[in-house]
């Protein structure tokens, strides 16, 4: 007799054990189909790896910079096999905890690869090719998304890399193409660009990172480009040809073509959804574009069937993932829980300079109606990010003139990726104007950016 579980997850990334440990937490017996590594691409491929690449260039730039800071260095050096290894290491010992967390909360592992057989059926398929049926009143379907890319020019893992391939190479070339300016393509700009790649980068859009606020974006760009990057943006790849040692792209932009020769190029277009081959086909689940479609709890159209994470919208981020993962399992196990809101989940960008966000931008508040109250402060004019060395961004907040709601905030410089939580905070717990002015904010930090950025907003503004 097939093996029967309360709920079952296809995908350990971090929504599927998120929402496995929730919903053993919550009683569960609970397991996890996983055909490749737990952590899911985010921990091995992705979001934890790159941090520790980033980390490392992140350095390299300190060192070649001392005498700002009174020290001096000489020979520095780099070896891309140890900073590559490192950053293995990483991703393997946080895969490690994974396993160990799935352990500590009684949840069930099973290695292979999961397709719905059935309603409340799973199939799972080894390595070997054995197939076994479990049983699951509840299944989640957690199985992520992976690179896409553009007809005829597909990544060959050689020359033309996707981040995988871009994660892990065996020498560092000279010159570099990256193919599309979103988080992915920014932060391996900036790694190559610190480690001494002559880099460009291509832009379909009239401006790079173009999910976040104008300003934020303009600014980003003029840093860019001092560090010796060259953008081309409302810029189309028409083609690509390779030759065993780099890659030459016709790039059209306002009605010219010219060529751009490259050792190698990262495709950073964008991602597809798993969906294939997890027999959704016969089943109620509906797919818009690579993506399973999902009501607030994650439902599908498929009785007892759930999906989260990057299997469905968007924002394709690991912690909207885990968070979802959470809502499904409490919905399931029938406590009051809340909706996801998107409009509350920050956005990160790990490149040099760091940028960060959430809520809206200035042009949407404006655009949904709102009258709104704006401001800004600038790291230069902050204590802490002069005594860093890192004066470079600000952080910009968007008010609702009538109601004092704060509808979005954007930054851009130092640690901005760890200051943005501040925000998220208030907007989960709806604080406006009044209690973020109220807060006392410790000094020297950079936070204090942030409440600058808040008094800027209502003409009271201290320090600029």
């Amino acid at each position: 007799m097939p093996e029967s579980f309360d709920t079952v997850i296809v995908g350990g990334g971090p929504g599927g054990y998120v929402a496995a440990i929730r919903a053993s937490q919550l009683g569960m017996k609970t397991a996890v189909v996983e055909r490749e590594h737990l952590g899911g691409i985010c921990l091995n491929w992705g979001c934890i790896p790159t941090k520790a690449l980033l980390r490392t260039s992140e350095i390299h730039h300190l060192l070649h910079n001392l005498d700002e800071f009174g020290l001096s260095a000489s020979n520095i050096s780099f070896d891309i096999e140890k900073i590559v290894a490192r950053s293995r290491g990483v991703a393997k010992r946080l895969s490690g905890g994974v396993a160990h967390l799935m352990k500590k909360n009684r949840i069930t592992v099973i290695d292979g690869h999961g397709r719905l057989a059935g309603p409340g059926t799973l199939a799972v398929t080894d390595k070997g090719g054995t197939t076994q049926e479990i049983n699951a009143a509840n299944i989640i379907l957690a199985t992520g998304a992976r690179a896409r890319s553009l007809p005829g020019m597909e990544p060959d893992g050689k020359i033309i890399w996707t981040y995988r391939e871009a994660m892990v190479p065996d020498s560092m070339p000279k010159s570099l193409l990256v193919v599309g300016s979103g988080a992915i393509g920014m932060e391996f700009a900036s790694f190559y660009r610190d480690l001494g790649a002559e880099v460009t980068v291509v832009e379909v859009m009239d401006r790079i990172l173009p999910v976040e606020d104008a300003e934020i974006s303009a600014l980003a760009r003029k840093a860019f480009e001092k560090q010796g990057m060259i953008i081309q943006t409302g810029a189309t790849v028409k083609a690509l040809k390779t030759k065993p040692d780099g890659a030459t792209a016709t790039i059209e932009a306002d009605g010219a073509s010219r060529e751009i020769s490259a050792d190698r190029v990262i495709m950073a277009v964008g991602i597809i959804g798993n969906v294939e081959d997890i027999g959704l086909e016969g089943t109620g689940v509906v797919v818009d574009r690579t993506h399973v479609v999902i009501n607030e709890w994650s439902e599908t159209g498929e009785q007892g069937v759930y999906a989260i994470g990057d299997l469905v919208g968007p924002p394709w981020l690991a912690h909207k993932a885990s968070h979802e993962g959470v809502i499904c399992v409490e919905h399931i196990a029938g406590l009051d829980t809340h909706p996801l809101d998107i409009s509350n989940i920050p956005g990160c960008t790990y490149c040099r300079p760091q940028i960060a966000s959430v809520g809206l931008t200035e042009a949407a508040a404006k655009e949904a109606g709102h009258d709104v109250k704006v401001g800004s402060f600038p790291f230069l004019a902050n204590g802490k990010a002069i005594a860093l060395g890192d004066t470079d961004g600000l952080v910009k907040t968007v008010f609702d003139a009538k109601t004092g709601a704060l509808l979005g905030a954007h930054m851009i410089g130092p640690e901005v990726t760890e200051l943005i939580q501040g925000y998220a905070v208030a907007r989960a717990s709806e604080a406006t104007e009044a209690e973020l002015m109220h807060t006392v904010f410790p000094h020297p930090t950079l936070s204090e950016a942030m409440h600058e950025a808040v008094l800027d907003s209502y003409g009271r503004v201290i320090h600029f």
